[in-house]
């Protein structure tokens, strides 16, 4: 799943302040393998700034996605605890 939100909460009684940009993480689910417990794993894409709009994070959430898949590879690497 792709997480994309603003970079700073939205206190209580204010609008949405889009202007200080986008944070953004992505959920990594194991695929059902017959369990009663499906194993979940949520990452926040690094990044120095806040992304400047909701395109910029959606791209880089599939991209840190594609990496983190490709990387854990057979291994299950994205699996294992931090």
């Amino acid at each position: 799943s792709l997480l994309v939100y603003p970079h700073r909460a939205t206190q209580a009684g204010f609008g949405h302040n889009y202007e200080e940009g986008f944070d953004a993480s992505i959920r990594i689910s194991e695929p059902e393998s017959g369990m009663d417990k499906v194993r979940s794993r949520l990452f926040r894409v690094p990044g120095r700034r806040p992304f400047l709009n909701t395109g910029d994070a959606r791209r880089a959430c599939v991209a840190y996605a594609e990496m983190l898949i490709d990387k854990g590879g057979a291994d299950r690497g994205i699996w294992e605890p931090a």
